[in-house]
């Protein structure tokens, strides 16, 4: 292996968490999943992977000890890979996982797009982005956008992507004491998918709510407590299916503020929108 190899190999990949800044469901579609219309926005906080080369071909992970390997979204990123192009190649990923499981921030889409980018170039595989978001949407209906690296607005089930450059904002993210599985939420009896579309100029005129809230709270009381309680403080709202809760804040001081009286079950976090993949930014 060249110095050059090694390098990319230690070197961490970043996985960045994401915001829904609004979610609209707009329907079930006839494959049993529902139209959607969202904004996607990448934050300056996330997880970190490494790439370790196996020879013997097989893939392995250490870290996110919370899901089985077999489950976790990158080492199935990573066989994908291996099952669409024949390489013989193999791969020990390392996770250093920052990014709550269940709360809506993106953690397993992201971590299975650096995956995808990552092992595509270490591989030496020659997949474009394009054909690299293809394979993503077959993990999961977020990893395109990773894969993309833009800050988007997105439709259908979030795989149709618009980049989107959005004002500079930070936030502060509650992640209240429960895991949200997005599975049951979208088939929950009481979701009535009746939003209208609206356009990007309404989004960036401040229309644009989270239609899962209503549903995700009445599952999961701890989410609803939490969104009161941010509430006080501005325009919170929920990302993705929950379980994490976001406001917009003026600076780092008024969030240290805020992350010092939250809910004592709470973790929580600042972290500033970003409108580029840290990969893509590199």
């Amino acid at each position: 292996m060249n110095e050059e190899s090694a390098a990319v190999l230690r070197r961490p990949w970043p996985a960045p968490a994401k915001l829904n800044l609004f979610l609209h469901v707009l329907g079930r579609r006839n494959d049993g999943y529902h139209e959607l219309q969202t904004v996607f926005r990448f934050l300056d906080y996330g997880d970190e992977l490494t790439f370790d080369a196996r020879e013997d071909g097989k893939v392995t992970r250490q870290g996110n000890d919370d899901i089985p390997a077999s489950d976790d979204l990158c080492v199935r990123a990573a066989r994908l890979l291996q099952n669409v192009t024949g390489t013989s190649a193999g791969s020990h990923i390392r996770i250093i996982k920052r990014i709550p499981i269940g709360g809506g921030l993106g953690g397993g889409s992201s971590d299975a797009a650096t995956a995808l980018i990552a092992l595509n170039r270490i591989w030496r595989l020659g997949l474009s982005t394009a054909e690299l978001m293809e394979l993503g949407l077959r993990l999961g209906a977020d990893v395109p956008v990773f894969v993309a690296g833009r800050t988007a607005w997105a439709e259908g089930v979030g795989e149709r992507l618009s980049p989107l450059t959005l004002a500079d904002q930070r936030y502060l993210v509650l992640v209240p004491p429960v895991s949200v599985s997005t599975a049951r939420i979208f088939a929950g009896y009481k979701l009535t998918p009746d939003s209208h579309p609206i356009t990007i100029r309404d989004f960036l005129a401040g229309m644009g709510r989270n239609d899962l809230e209503s549903v995700v709270t009445e599952l999961y009381p701890e989410v609803g407590i939490v969104l009161r309680w941010l509430g006080r403080y501005g325009a919170v709202r929920m990302t993705g299916t929950g379980s994490s809760v976001f406001v917009p804040i003026d600076s780092e001081e008024q969030g240290r503020r805020i992350l010092a009286a939250r809910p004592p079950e709470c973790r929580g976090f600042i972290a500033r929108g970003v409108d580029f993949h840290p990969l893509l930014e590199a």
